[in-house]
Order: C-alpha cells, then structure tokens, then sequence
C-alpha cells in the first residue's frame, strides 16, 4: 500500500474506532440540527470511517476510497464547527484545539484527493 494510503487508511480507522471506545466527545460536536440522538450519529460516523478506511487501505477500492474520504471530510465540517463555537469560552488550550481543526480540514481533503489520484 502506497504509504499516503496507508497514512490515511489509518487515520480514518483510529478515528472511527475511537467513535466505538470513547464516543462522549464526539455525541457533543453532533450539530443540534441532525434528527435522532447525538449517539446514533457518533455510530453512523465511526461506521463510515471504518469503512472508508477499508476502501483506503485496499488498491482495488482505493480511488472510491479517497474520494469518500475527501466527502467524509466535508461532511464533518460542520461538527468542527459547532466544536469551535461550543468552545468559544474556553481555556486557551482547548480553544486552539477547536479552532484549528477548522483549516485542518482542507490539507485533509487534499490528502484524500491524492489517494485517489
């Protein structure tokens, strides 16, 4: 596997675990306006990280792979969001945190489109 692959491959699938193991984090980025519970969403997205990562990691699926990835990424953007607002008043640190994986977006869905490539 291509070492941008993996690179991603991995990402997405630590990622999307961490939505199975440690999923309070993410039920509070859930945008307000998403139907159903904040829980069901932290699934689905975790579901659809694994199985992104899945496509990634595979040569046969790898373009589909990246270009669901470079999607799944624009997708999430608005919980980033919601993450920065939230976190608006809080300590510096975490203040950093929220606000800089707003840009951190765009170097990600560039990562996925090259994988695709």
């Amino acid at each position: 596997m291509k070492r941008d692959a993996a690179g991603l491959a991995t990402l997405l699938a630590t990622t999307g675990v961490l939505h199975f193991v440690a999923p309070k984090p993410f039920d509070g980025i859930v945008p307000r306006g998403l139907p159903g519970s904040p829980r069901t969403w932290t699934y689905l997205s975790g579901v659809a990280e694994l199985a992104v990562a899945a496509a990634v990691a595979h040569p046969r699926t790898r373009r589909a792979g990246g270009l669901a990835a470079a999607a799944l990424f624009v997708a999430v953007f608005p919980a980033n969001v919601k993450m920065a607002v939230d976190w608006r008043h809080a300590p510096p640190a975490r203040r950093a945190i929220a606000w800089g994986r707003l840009p951190l977006q765009a170097p990600l869905i560039a990562w996925a489109l090259r994988v695709a490539r």
